[in-house]
């Protein structure tokens, strides 16, 4: 997933696709928490520490406030276009 993230990145960039470029970005954010839900599970399976389950919830649940807020305020979204000069009001 990390190379697909950056091949859509590389190739939003290429075709100057704001969205695509995000996609890549929401991409990388998927595989890093999936990283965390299987560290968690990994060490509660081999070593049978139950406790590291809760920690990995907490750490997604801040990750998902954090873009949730983010996405709230429209920090994540595309750069609003350009509002209008008088020259271009005027041609129209």
């Amino acid at each position: 997933m990390p190379f697909l993230s950056q091949s859509q990145r590389r190739a939003g960039r290429e075709l100057g696709s704001a969205s695509a470029v995000a996609d890549s970005k929401q991409t990388l954010l998927c595989t890093r928490l999936s990283g965390v839900l299987l560290v968690g599970l990994a060490l509660n399976s081999l070593f049978g520490w139950s406790w590291v389950d809760p920690i990995a919830a907490l750490v997604i649940a801040a990750v998902t406030v954090k873009e949730g807020r983010a996405a709230w305020r429209g920090d994540a979204c595309c750069p609003h276009p350009l509002a209008p000069t008088s020259e271009s009001a005027m041609a129209n």
